[in-house]
């Protein structure tokens, strides 16, 4: 299964990185890290808000945009409405890198523009937490499907007492029941089961009516069209985390755009 080869792979480098930089030197740098900023509130806004994803590969598409710059898209994508930016830093299957989340933090910063970023790999420990603060992160996923419940929880409390907000992202209802005990205030639906790799957005508005309206709610996976942003915004989903759609557009800024619109 996919999702099983990327976790283990993200155990080896995890483990090579430890090696180059222990933890506790992770821990000493914390109080140079800037503070993150608030996702929540951008999402709870009227309408359908987009996190716009920075992403040159997936495992089920291949290559996607080899040569995108994330100095370039994260300030587009701020400037035409994004509530926030997802950076998929996932090297063997995505293409991604710390580089990148830092590059995306560093435009953003010199052109003035505080927009949150979000980390998107296959976080599995702490150590991957503090990388996140310490490269510029904002909040940070956590796949409900690569951990186990006491895992789960646990870097939940840590995500949120470095000041990040976790997304909890859930594939299905019996996930979701995992999810739900932490009380948590940001769910992901991804509508493409991460082991088959099929796509299905009523998997989004079958589920959000059992998530508490006090917890923000974001349509993850195969949203292209208006016509969807529409949808979701007839079932109340807060946000919609948006990324081959954009980054295969000829111009994704505008793309961007005219999915906002119609998700108003």
């Amino acid at each position: 299964m996919i999702l099983e080869t990327l976790v283990a792979s993200t155990h080896e480098t995890l483990a090579r990185r430890k090696v180059v930089e222990p933890i506790e030197a992770l821990r000493e740098r914390l109080p140079e890290a800037r503070d993150p900023l608030p996702l929540i509130p951008r999402l709870k806004r009227p309408g359908v808000g987009i996190i716009a994803e920075i992403k040159r590969a997936s495992p089920s598409r291949g290559t996607l945009n080899s040569t995108l710059e994330p100095s370039d898209l994260a300030p587009a994508y701020a400037r035409a409405g994004a509530v926030a930016i997802s950076v998929l830093t996932e090297a063997s299957r995505f293409g991604g890198s710390l580089a990148d989340l830092r590059a995306a933090r560093a435009a953003l910063d010199a052109a003035g523009l505080d927009c949150p970023l979000l980390r998107k790999d296959f976080i599995v420990d702490a150590y991957q937490l503090l990388e996140a603060r310490l490269n510029g992160a904002d909040a940070t996923l956590l796949i409900v499907a690569a951990l186990d419940a006491a895992e789960l929880a646990q870097l939940y409390a840590q995500a949120l007492d470095l000041g990040l907000t976790p997304l909890v992202e859930v594939h299905d209802g019996r996930e979701l029941e995992v999810a739900l005990p932490l009380n948590p205030i940001l769910v992901g639906v991804n509508n493409r089961d991460l082991r088959t790799f099929e796509v299905d957005l009523n998997t989004s508005l079958r589920l959000r009516p059992l998530i508490p309206p006090t917890c923000a709610m974001l349509a993850e996976s195969g949203v292209h069209a208006p016509e969807q942003m529409r949808q979701l915004a007839e079932a109340g989903v807060d946000a919609a985390l948006i990324g081959e759609a954009l980054v295969t557009a000829g111009d994704p800024a505008a793309r961007l755009a005219e999915l906002l619109e119609a998700g108003r």
